[in-house]
């Protein structure tokens, strides 16, 4: 189940943890997506979108 936004492509972003004494361990950065109905081309499809493209559908 891949972690990425199906309008904006937004996805995983990799970087570290940096401890007090600088040391560094991999982590990740997680898209904040939600599942949502909506309409396309007359049918209820379910997609996933992060927050800011689920207030851009919602303003519009």
């Amino acid at each position: 189940m891949a972690a990425r936004c199906e309008l904006c492509g937004k996805g995983v972003q990799f970087g570290h943890h940096v401890s007090h004494s600088h040391r560094l361990t991999k982590r990740k950065w997680r898209p904040n997506l939600h599942v949502v109905r909506v309409m396309v081309n007359g049918q209820k499809k379910r997609i996933k979108v992060c927050t800011k493209c689920l207030r851009k559908v919602q303003k519009v």
